[in-house]
């Protein structure tokens, strides 16, 4: 795998972080075999600084870590105003640790065991989502109380900022920017995730939708029954 502290390269650039040498090793040989630059850490505290030495394109990150857990290393970024691609692998299948993780902020959710194959896809769909792939510029979302800024990425409601992950943002604009407009989770998947439910549940368009009824209310996003959610003007 590589090594050193500096990235001079156009090739994808990532950071593999587990505290399981096998599971790490599996993986690199994978997105190493896809063409990525690979990187490597066994604890929360060296992939912290890794980050800040090597500003990896996109960060594969292992929940359960000693010292700094992932879950602390992800709060730690977000916070830090870091915006780098996070895939989660977790031994932990329960609904509430993957709301926790989309919570903090992370990018998509993987549970151990896992094909690599399917990490290969799930990186290669936040790689091109985080690449800029282009989606309508939500130029009808402003309506009385609610305001979108596309450019800060900041949210107001009833002059109130309301704070939003890096996913519910994207999934506000592209519904805004779609006014009276049906979408199933599946087109949600694909246009927003820039997946599919063959590799990403629906559920998590459903735990996006509820999370950004509970910061706005439920005046905006409207449930069309056996079909989708709009955007009610």
């Amino acid at each position: 795998m590589a090594t050193g502290t500096a990235l001079e390269t156009t090739t994808p650039s990532l950071l593999v972080v587990d505290d399981d040498s096998r599971v790490r090793t599996v993986v690199s040989w994978q997105l190493e075999s896809e063409g990525y630059q690979v990187f490597e850490a066994g604890d929360g505290n060296a992939a912290w600084q890794r980050i800040l030495d090597l500003r990896p394109d996109l960060v594969v990150l292992d929940i359960s870590l000693p010292g700094v857990s992932g879950l602390d290393l992800l709060r730690r970024l977000r916070e830090a105003g870091d915006s780098t691609p996070v895939v989660i692998l977790s031994g932990r299948s329960g609904e509430g640790d993957r709301i926790l993780g989309l919570d903090l902020g992370a990018d998509d959710y993987l549970v151990k065991p896992f094909s690599p194959g399917e990490l290969a896809a799930r990186v290669r769909s936040v790689l091109r989502r985080s690449g800029g792939q282009a989606m309508s510029p939500p130029a009808t979302a402003d309506q009385p109380g609610l305001h979108l800024d596309p450019a800060t990425r900041d949210v107001t409601l009833d002059g109130q900022p309301v704070p939003l992950t890096a996913r519910e943002f994207d999934l506000l604009a592209f519904l805004a920017g779609h006014p009276q407009q049906v979408f199933t989770r599946a087109q949600l998947l694909e246009q927003v995730w820039v997946s599919s439910s063959g590799w990403q549940s629906e559920a998590t368009v459903t735990e996006h939708v509820h999370r950004l009824r509970a910061k706005l209310g439920a005046r905006y996003l409207v449930t069309v029954r056996g079909v989708g959610y709009r955007w009610k003007p």
